[in-house]
């Protein structure tokens, strides 16, 4: 009885670590994709005089 609680609680640990490691690189990888877009965002930005007139 003892062995089987030992294994369904080592399964339970690893199936948590995959998920957080899961989310932790999804994590990474959305934050480099947001900061890529970022940038390329910037960098379409006009150079000449803007056509917003505030009064």
């Amino acid at each position: 009885m003892n062995t089987k609680f030992a294994a369904s609680v080592l399964s339970a640990l690893l199936y948590a670590q995959g998920l957080l490691g899961f989310a932790g690189l999804a994590t990474v990888l959305l934050r480099d994709r947001a900061h890529a877009s970022e940038f390329i965002a910037g960098s379409e930005r006009p150079s000449g005089p803007s056509l917003l007139v505030v009064r």
